[in-house]
């Protein structure tokens, strides 16, 4: 035989294995798909289909995984629970809707321990010990959550009678993508204690009950959010810590995000913390329910809350290319000691740490005079925080005798946007904080205000460098410190017309640094009188 017919014979060998493959690929295919009409579903919203789906389910689940198919049509189902290497696929024109009947929810109770074990229970979708699942497609999952609304009950009962949309937990490899999620009676959707999370171009609207969050992320590792779209009466794409184990390597990027209350939120559960995350070019607007709020505030509380209260550590954290329109304070940093366990057997007996933080290229419009913060407490500062590129546009309206009222502590207090009531400044309060740099940051004010832009109270090592900033003639100073050391004020300039670009409150102010400050409309450099500061230097002030 000839190479040339030995050739021809090996590629019609290769040939005909290519179309068996194909074929076997193309039945196994077709074979992996379950659509619920064929285990007894109805597009019927009077006829409940929790058994057909859960067949269809376990079924798939049986035969090695698969996809679990909702056509187009309108379904009602109770509980459906997750096996591993199933995925939910819901086709274009597919709408699942949850049962309004509690009833239909039976009580799950993960083997899992963290804060609410117990007293949530309840889930239209969930998921525990799964691994390879999802939940895709075109279609809508409404879990008619304002069924459940009930006054009656005190806050744990509360929960306890409100089933989540999703309830995912101590799974891997879960992503949820493409589908629409409106109307939980709780938050969305929870994860907690799952490894690699993907979330990817959903759209979420939550505005029918209490605590209707968006996205939360709790205890996760691994995880990726993007290309998302929310509007939640609650949070908006939340990091909670309510157990041992912290939130790790998160990224969350390409989001159009609207909030009554906090936009992007790490906390306020922070029993562990939150380490490595990375979020990028985000949009933050006002939300489409402007008329009714039933946690919050329609124009939203924060843009960006970072808080660390029950003895995590919050560490690593970098957020850029943020635009935020509408909340009242865009930006929110807190290190508290509310000290809650997530456990009856858990206690807290020491303060968590936040630290190394990069915000940057950020712009904000629509913030009222509440200001914005960025404390620790007594004996435990916030540590390496480094804002830049940032341009605020806040309300004004503040009154001159807010500059010098006693701003309580709280230590044990839930931390909040307006935990301190109105601030001492208009622009930025900061104290108990170590290692603090803020460079090419514009505070503006729409109308008058006495308050100075920044106050600092208590700061070891600190730089603001090319500050733009927002005056009044009727103010005392545009920067305050008080009780601050190593602390560098340079290339800054003032609009409007300023009696002091800093006043020294108190005595116990050391290494001040005040270089080449655009003194143009700033009638003293530092407040006239007796100054009580130790190494006082200054170059180039003009």
């Amino acid at each position: 035989m000839t190479n040339k017919a030995k050739n021809l014979i090996m590629n019609m060998k290769i040939t005909i294995l290519s179309v068996i493959f194909s074929f076997c690929v193309t039945v196994t295919l077709s074979a992996k798909e379950y659509n619920i009409i064929d285990f007894g579903a109805k597009s019927d919203t009077t006829f409940l289909s929790t058994r057909a789906i859960q067949a269809a389910i376990d079924e798939c689940s049986r035969n090695n995984g698969g996809k679990v198919v909702i056509p187009s049509g309108t379904y009602l189902s109770g509980t459906i629970c997750f096996k591993s290497n199933v995925t939910l696929s819901l086709e274009k024109g597919a709408t699942l809707f949850g049962s309004p009947r509690l009833a239909d929810y039976p009580v799950n109770l993960p083997d899992y321990t963290f804060f609410r074990k117990g007293i949530v229970k309840r889930a239209l979708i969930y998921a525990e010990n799964c691994s390879d699942i999802a939940i895709e497609g075109e279609g809508t999952i409404n879990g008619q959550g304002g069924s459940f609304r009930e006054n009656n009950h005190s806050k744990d009962d509360s929960y306890s009678v409100r089933p989540y949309l999703i309830w995912m937990i101590q799974c891997k490899n879960v992503r949820t993508e493409g589908v629409r999620l409106r109307n939980s009676a709780l938050w969305m959707q929870h994860y907690l204690a799952c490894d690699q999370l993907y979330i990817h171009n959903i759209d979420v609207f939550n505005h029918c009950n209490k605590n209707n969050d968006m996205i939360d992320v709790d205890g996760c590792h691994d995880v990726r959010i993007s290309d998302c779209v929310g509007d939640a009466d609650d949070d908006g794409i939340t990091l909670k810590s309510t157990s041992g184990r912290g939130n790790e390597n998160i990224v969350i990027t390409n989001c159009l995000l609207s909030s009554h209350c906090n936009a992007l939120k790490m906390g306020t559960e922070s029993n562990s913390g939150f380490k490595n995350v990375s979020v990028s070019n985000i949009v933050i607007r006002p939300s489409k329910v402007t008329d009714n709020s039933i946690e919050g505030n329609p124009r939203g509380h924060t843009g960006i809350a970072l808080e660390e209260v029950d003895g995590g550590v919050l560490d690593n954290v970098v957020i850029s290319n943020i635009s935020i329109d509408g909340p009242v304070c865009p930006i929110f940093i807190r290190l508290g000691n509310r000290a809650r366990p997530f456990d009856e057997g858990h206690k807290i007996d020491h303060v968590g740490a936040l630290q190394n933080i990069s915000i940057s290229n950020v712009t904000a419009t629509g913030a009222q005079k509440v200001g914005c913060s960025i404390t620790g407490i007594p004996g435990y500062p916030v540590r390496n925080i480094r804002l830049s590129h940032i341009r605020i546009e806040f309300e004004g309206d503040g009154k001159a005798e807010d500059t010098f009222r006693k701003v309580s502590e709280k230590e044990k207090s839930y931390p909040e946007y307006d935990m301190f009531g109105y601030l001492p400044s208009y622009g930025f309060y900061i104290r108990h904080a170590e290692n603090i740099h803020l460079e090419d940051v514009q505070l503006v004010t729409k109308n008058e205000d006495p308050r100075p832009a920044i106050y600092l109270s208590d700061i070891n090592d600190a730089g603001f460098d090319q500050l733009h900033l927002s005056s009044s003639s009727k103010n005392t100073a545009d920067i305050f410190l008080e009780a601050s050391r190593m602390i560098r004020i340079g290339a800054s300039h003032i609009a409007g017309q300023s009696n002091s670009l800093v006043h020294f409150a108190g005595d116990a102010n050391a290494d001040i640094s005040l270089y080449n400050n655009d003194m143009k409309n700033i009638k003293s450099l530092y407040t006239p009188g007796e100054i009580k500061v130790a190494q006082l230097k200054e170059s180039g002030n003009r």
